[in-house]
C-alpha cells in the first residue's frame, strides 16, 4: 500500500510540476492563458461530476440487486 501512496504522490507531483512549466512556457498572453486554463478547469470538472454520477447510479443499482437477492 506504501509503494501505491508514494508513486500516487509522484505522479500527482510531476504531473503539477509539467502543469506550471507548461504554463509558463505557454505561448499565450496572461489572460488568454487564463480563459483557457479556467476553460480547461471546468471541462475537467464537469467530467469528473459525470463520471462521478455514473459510477453512482451503477453502484446503487448493483447494491439494489444484491439486496434483493
Amino acid at each position: 500500500m506504501n509503494k501505491v501512496m508514494g508513486f500516487m504522490a509522484g505522479a500527482v507531483c510531476g504531473a503539477l510540476v509539467g502543469a506550471i512549466t507548461a504554463l509558463l512556457f505557454a505561448p499565450m498572453s496572461g489572460p488568454e492563458l487564463l480563459q483557457t486554463a479556467e476553460e480547461r478547469w471546468q471541462l475537467t470538472k464537469s467530467e469528473a461530476q459525470q463520471a462521478m454520477e455514473e459510477k453512482r447510479r451503477e453502484l446503487e443499482s448493483q447494491y439494489r440487486m444484491a439486496k434483493q437477492g
